[in-house]
């Protein structure tokens, strides 16, 4: 196969970027999309020109670090993470643009590495629990039925790829928020820290400068592991019942 790159090229966070065209005439269909960019900094280092930063760690669909925008969607024309897109999903002769994650709270690092701890920082705000419960109990103490525990499970899969921040014209990040805060919520363990955690993760979320929700579900169209917006609608729940409660708590001084 043969193809022309268009790819964001930007020296560091405080540089100008811009689109830079390379042409690959050694594209294999067989190859992942990350092993294709591999060919052509192998290429481009022989030339004696900067080969192209990009983020990858696992190449097994786990880790969420693959976080490249290509042709306009997140992760590529399929549903899947970037590492586990082939060039068999690409025509020969075909033009492929591939650019960052476009969101301010994603500052470009270096050409297509974007900084994404702001998703750690809310996850450090209350995506955890921490209650000290003794030793290890075992697995079936505390009975949770098959429905609660499939959901709660769906939503601990998300990897914090940034893929729904891509997608969303508001650069939202409620859907991670949503499934970190649902897969705990779900959960009798969870339940001690539940209304601090909604609060908390929320909290940050706005600060870190985070669009609100547009509702158009293009955040799970994109999701590679299918996270579900109604983990949006939960997450809402578990925010609005906890800053009540707060206001109870204030307004009836200490909650007697």
């Amino acid at each position: 196969m043969k193809i022309t790159l268009k790819v964001w090229r930007q020296k560091d966070t405080n540089s100008k970027g811009a689109f830079k065209t390379y042409q690959h005439d050694h594209v294999s269909p067989d190859m992942s999309f990350l092993e294709m960019i591999d060919v052509l900094n192998e290429e481009l280092t022989h030339k004696g020109e900067e080969p192209i930063a990009f983020d990858h760690d696992c190449r097994e669909g786990i880790c969420g670090m693959c976080s490249l925008y290509i042709n306009g969607r997140p992760h590529g024309p399929l549903q899947t993470t970037t590492c586990q897109l082939h060039m068999r999903s690409f025509t020969d002769g075909q033009t492929i643009t591939v650019e960052p994650w476009r969101a301010s709270a994603f500052p470009v690092v270096k050409d297509l590495v974007v900084d994404r701890t702001a998703f750690d920082r809310i996850q450090q705000a209350g995506g955890y629990i921490n209650v000290n419960t003794g030793g290890v109990p075992d697995a079936n103490v505390i009975p949770i039925a098959k429905k609660i525990a499939d959901e709660a499970f769906d939503a601990a899969t998300c990897i914090g790829c940034g893929a729904c921040v891509a997608a969303c014209k508001n650069a939202s990040a409620m859907l991670f928020v949503s499934a970190k805060v649902s897969q705990f919520a779900l959960l009798p363990q969870g339940q001690v820290e539940r209304k601090e955690r909604a609060e908390k993760m929320v909290a940050q979320m706005d600060a870190e400068g985070f669009g609100s929700c547009t509702n158009t579900y293009a955040c799970e169209a994109e999701c590679p592991k299918g996270i579900k917006v109604t983990n949006i609608a939960r997450m809402n729940r578990e925010y609005f019942t906890a800053m009540l409660s707060s206001y109870q708590i204030e307004t009836k001084g200490g909650g007697d």
